[in-house]
């Protein structure tokens, strides 16, 4: 992929919101800002991995041995997706999507994904 620092510093800011949510004890809003840096950080096997591993980290706090499974599976496949440049588009990262099903982005994040 070529080089997109908006989409970059939109990932960056996801994240951020990610560990924030995470110190307030905000365990559903860290998730759903980990779905949208997923979507933005797929292309880059270390961002990609790092939204699979807060995922799996998440699921672990619910006790929630689905995403626990889903994202061990993730982990072990998604930065090697990255790197071969196969990314389902808008794909949100849970356990409760299919990991190669393409869906539609969220407007606010669709122009840093052109």
């Amino acid at each position: 992929m070529r080089r997109n620092p908006r989409r970059r510093a939109a990932f960056e800011r996801e994240a951020a919101e990610t560990r924030h949510a995470l110190a307030r004890g905000e365990v559903d809003e860290a998730f759903r800002r980990l779905e949208r840096a997923h979507i933005l950080g797929q292309p880059w096997a270390g961002a990609h991995s790092w939204t699979h591993w807060m995922m799996l980290r998440i699921g672990w706090r619910r006790r929630d041995g689905r995403e626990v499974r889903g994202q061990v599976l993730r982990l072990a496949a998604g930065g090697l997706l990255s790197w071969a440049g196969w990314l389902p588009v808008g794909n949100t990262g849970g356990a409760n999507v299919p990991p190669k099903k393409p869906m539609p982005l969220p407007d606010d994040l669709a122009e840093h994904c052109r």
